[in-house]
């Protein structure tokens, strides 16, 4: 899709598989586990991790380094920057999702109520009033085929 429109995924995944599928356009809500940071900031300082995070191991702050992730109960720092892409969007779409973890859920409502929006999962998640949506009650890679072909129509 990224080779015939301008493309941003937003996942809640923390993991590096969009990027090593080929996807450039990438913004982690949730953070990233290749990354750490200390325990002391809010992520200003993020570094690079292949191997395991030891206790004692301590950023240059003097901070113990932890996972660049967000634990349950913590903020969602990077909802600051999905919101915008959400309210610019010319489509929509979500992949995958029971639209019920949260804040990640309530992008959809960021999205204008003029654009399209499609929602492609394989047991069609509850939507609330939101307008202009089409459900494709499909597993991923079946309906993401069937999206591009919807979009691809609209050109």
């Amino acid at each position: 899709m990224q080779d015939d429109f301008d493309v941003t995924i937003i996942t809640q995944n923390i993991d590096d598989l969009h990027e090593r599928s080929g996807s450039k356009n990438v913004l982690h809500l949730h953070g990233e586990i290749f990354k750490m940071r200390s325990e002391l900031n809010e992520g200003e300082t993020v570094y690079d991790i292949r191997d395991d995070i030891q206790l004692g191991d301590k950023a240059p702050d003097g901070g113990q380094l932890r996972p660049h992730i967000v634990w349950f109960g913590e903020p969602v720092p990077m909802m600051m920057e999905a919101v915008p892409v959400a309210q610019q969007a010319e489509i929509f779409v979500v992949v995958g999702t029971s639209l019920v973890v949260y804040p990640a859920a309530a992008l959809v409502q960021y999205a204008p109520g003029s654009i399209p929006k499609f929602i492609i999962d394989k047991s069609t998640p509850y939507i609330s009033s939101t307008r202009n949506i089409t459900v494709i009650e499909k597993p991923a890679t079946e309906g993401v085929k069937e999206l591009t072909s919807l979009l691809q129509s609209l050109k």
